[in-house]
């Protein structure tokens, strides 16, 4: 890291940990323990934390219908995994809550394996890199290659940003609530947050431009004891030139390599089949569910489309993801909290205000097809 990027980056942590000795405690244990790709998302905005007893232990979650709905896993040394769960779920009993673990990956599913009280279900499968071996996959990949090059045509540069320019970016800013407004579904919450630039501390952010216009960033978060990063966010306004995103990944991926680290993942691909995990099934009724929902929901959440863009970047390997609930079976109370967190407690208005985009979306091709004959 540059001393100017470290200085900037002080100047920032120094002015928001002042707001939280909780938000600053939280930071120094993820930074310290973070082992679940999603353990840095838990300093985003609207996440609760619960110490552990000894102050070793953090678990960002939000409440939501009686059940604590935990952000991955609780970040604390793996030795104590298995004791800091059970802390954590005994105080949630204490006030009459549930906890289910989102986004759960293979340490903390494995504290469970034989535990007739938790239910565990295969949300999906997330990709992941050697950064090292980034360059020579691309270089076997013609159409990965292709790609890359349609940006490089249009004449777009990718940069690393520095946190302090990044932070709160007016440009940045405007680029982010046009891709929001691209979107089927209003702004969602909790592991999808949007509002990261507020918080940007440890993270890394690759720009794209032409000609000075701002068409896209990705945001990179640490974890660290994979000696590695989640890509966060990938982000491009729309009508971006095409291989934006790619290029930035290119760019971010080439740049961890240099900086020695040994992980990258572009996070959960929901309900994506790729992860190898027999002989582990979802029950049969969650399976329809989750078939029906794949099917059907993409008018608010391309699934597919989602998960090709992450298959088409070759990754090495697919890691399961998990959610863990400590009940005997995944109730429709759970499943609704896990809606309520990802829409503040609001999944009735969150769909209704789906299908009313959708509705004017619809309209506004109908006067464009009419306007066009």
């Amino acid at each position: 890291m540059s001393n100017h990027r470290a200085a900037s980056l002080q100047r920032l942590d120094d002015e928001t940990l002042q707001e939280s000795s909780s938000l600053a405690r939280t930071r120094q244990l993820v930074l310290a323990h973070g082992w679940n790709s999603t353990s840095y998302q838990i300093i985003n905005p609207g996440i609760e934390h619960w110490f552990a007893k000894t102050n070793e232990a953090v678990v960002g979650f939000v409440s939501c219908r009686g059940v604590r709905v935990v952000a991955g896993a609780p970040v604390c040394a793996g030795k104590n995994l298995k004791e800091v769960a059970f802390e954590f779920e005994r105080d949630a009993a204490k006030v009459g809550e549930r906890v289910c673990y989102f986004c759960a990956e293979a340490r903390l599913e494995s504290v469970y394996a034989d535990s007739p009280q938790h239910a565990k279900v295969l949300l999906g499968a997330q990709p992941v890199w050697q950064p090292h071996n980034w360059v020579n996959l691309v270089a076997k990949h013609k159409s990965l290659r292709a790609q890359l090059n349609r940006a490089r045509n249009k004449g777009v540069s990718i940069a690393e940003w520095s946190t302090e320019k990044a932070h709160n970016n007016p440009a940045l800013l405007e680029c982010l609530h046009e891709w929001l407004g691209a979107k089927g579904l209003p702004p969602l919450h909790f592991l999808v947050e949007p509002d990261t630039l507020t918080r940007l501390f440890d993270r890394r952010v690759f720009v794209a431009e032409r000609g000075g216009e701002i068409f896209g960033l990705v945001l990179l978060s640490p974890v660290k004891q994979h000696n590695g990063w989640l890509f966060e966010q990938f982000i491009h306004r729309p009508g971006a030139p095409n291989g934006s995103v790619e290029l930035m990944i290119d760019k971010a991926m080439r740049a961890l390599a240099e900086d020695g680290y040994d992980y990258a993942t572009l996070g959960l691909s929901p309900l994506s089949t790729r992860a190898q995990v027999a002989p582990f099934r979802n029950p049969l009724g969650l399976r329809i569910l989750l078939a029906w929902m794949r099917k059907h929901g993409q008018r608010f959440y391309n699934f597919d489309g989602l998960d090709a863009f992450k298959a088409k970047l070759q990754p090495e390997r697919w890691e399961p993801v998990f959610a863990v609930s400590n009940e005997s079976r995944l109730s429709p109370r759970t499943l609704y909290a896990i809606a309520s967190a990802f829409s503040e407690n609001a999944p009735v208005k969150l769909i209704l205000s789906g299908l009313w985009r959708s509705i004017k979306t619809e309209i506004r091709w109908f006067k464009q097809s009419i306007g066009n004959r």
